[in-house]
């Protein structure tokens, strides 16, 4: 027996303004912009790829699932910008065959930097996504699918998760295949699923590259080869951003038919089947132990911190960030706090990735400017103008932080 594991990761970031060291206000973030770029990944994914799941959940009598991981930032705009988008997702949680997944609420690198801010995020998205969707997130999946033991440890001890997500990486895995369960070393019993990076990356990457073997890639070749699991592995975790289907790879690459096609497909096989994360982790024993001392991730060829953490202008910029986390706090401002928050997201930090080589395209998706450096220095603009409120909420205790315009 083989199931197959469909997960998506959902996400927008509250991409910043143009932000000059001569703006003194604080409105950082590019609300036409933000809305923009919400409104069409909605109009071009979210609103038909959530028609076409109904619809085929309804066809297959539940036996066909999925699991979402969305960020609390992407929600909140989902709720501003594109209420039916987020109205077709609560459709989807009632059919009860998706599982909404936990992450940090901000999309954050919080885990590397901050174990108290984590530990906030993960639960305010728990909550989010019971006051959202009526579930309770009980498998966990961290930004870009960072992962360590120390984060495996970390969930374990916050409880109320029963299994974890983590790259499939080839030289962790050393030769073994992601197509089992496993378990994270020095844990109790959270079991681990891993993802099949290279099945998941012929939908995501490769799906319209002309230049690629296997190319065209339809629905009954690539059931074939899940169907070859059986015997060897029982299950396949195709963990996808969602924004595969229609934004990164269009309509006209035939990748909505694809998606019709494929569930019918692969239950044409009596052993297999649909599962949720969940479910995964409930019918399946680990085999093994998956041991990752350091960070792996899912991002580029490398699966390490790379994109975000490669150079010493994303250290620095992070590093700032959370050295103001004691101060910011202190100032029991909500706004402030809010702020601060925003800027966590590892979006911020990727765009200023001067890695341009294989992985270009990819760090390029939907990127504001016209290079890291102009990245770095709007996101430091920013910080100067938030240290400057928090000092000023400091000095003043209780008052609201206002506009310096014209100053």
């Amino acid at each position: 027996m083989a199931s197959v594991c469909f997960y998506f990761q959902v996400h927008q970031p509250y991409r910043l303004r143009h932000y000059t060291i001569f703006d003194s206000d604080a409105d950082y973030f590019d609300g036409y912009k933000n809305a923009q770029v919400c409104r069409k990944v909605a109009e071009k994914c979210y609103l038909r790829t959530n028609r076409l799941l109904l619809e085929l959940i309804r066809r297959y009598e539940g036996r066909f699932k999925v699991a979402f991981s969305i960020t609390g930032v992407l929600l909140e705009q989902l709720r501003e910008y594109v209420p039916e988008a987020l109205a077709s997702f609560q459709e989807l949680a009632k059919t009860g065959c998706v599982e909404f997944l936990g992450e940090t609420y901000h999309h954050s690198l919080s885990f590397l930097f901050s174990p108290d801010e984590f530990a906030w995020q993960v639960q305010a998205h728990k909550r989010l996504i019971h006051d959202t969707f009526g579930q309770t997130p009980r498998v966990f999946r961290n930004t870009e699918l960072i992962y360590s033991n120390s984060l495996a440890e970390t969930i374990e001890r916050l409880g109320g998760f029963d299994a974890i997500l983590s790259e499939g990486a080839d030289h962790i895995l050393g030769g073994r295949s992601p197509n089992y369960v496993y378990r994270p070393p020095n844990t109790r019993r959270l079991k681990l699923l891993l993802k099949n990076y290279r099945l998941s990356d012929d939908i995501a990457f490769r799906f319209s590259n002309r230049d690629w073997c296997e190319w065209p890639l339809r629905a009954e070749k690539f059931a074939h080869w899940i169907n070859a699991v059986n015997g060897n592995g029982y299950v396949v975790n195709l963990f996808v951003d969602y924004e595969t289907f229609g934004e990164h790879q269009w309509e006209d690459t035939g990748i909505f038919e694809f998606l019709r096609h494929l569930p019918g497909e692969i239950l044409r096989h009596p052993d297999t089947d649909f599962k949720t994360p969940s479910e995964v982790a409930a019918a399946y024993e680990a085999v093994d132990t998956f041991d990752v001392p350091g960070c792996i991730s899912w991002a580029d060829i490398e699966r390490d911190l790379s994109a975000w953490l490669g150079n010493p202008m994303q250290h620095n910029a992070i590093t700032e960030l959370y050295n103001l986390e004691g101060q910011i706090k202190a100032c029991n401002d909500p706004a402030l706090l809010a702020d601060w928050r925003r800027l966590q997201t590892s979006d911020h930090f990727y765009y200023m990735c001067t890695k341009w080589f294989a992985d270009g395209d990819v760090h390029k998706y939907f990127n504001p400017y016209e290079s890291p450096y102009d990245s770095y220095i709007n996101f430091m603009n920013v910080l100067d103008n938030l240290r400057s409120r928090c000092h000023t909420e400091a000095v003043s205790p209780g008052m609201q932080s206002s506009s310096l315009v014209g100053v």
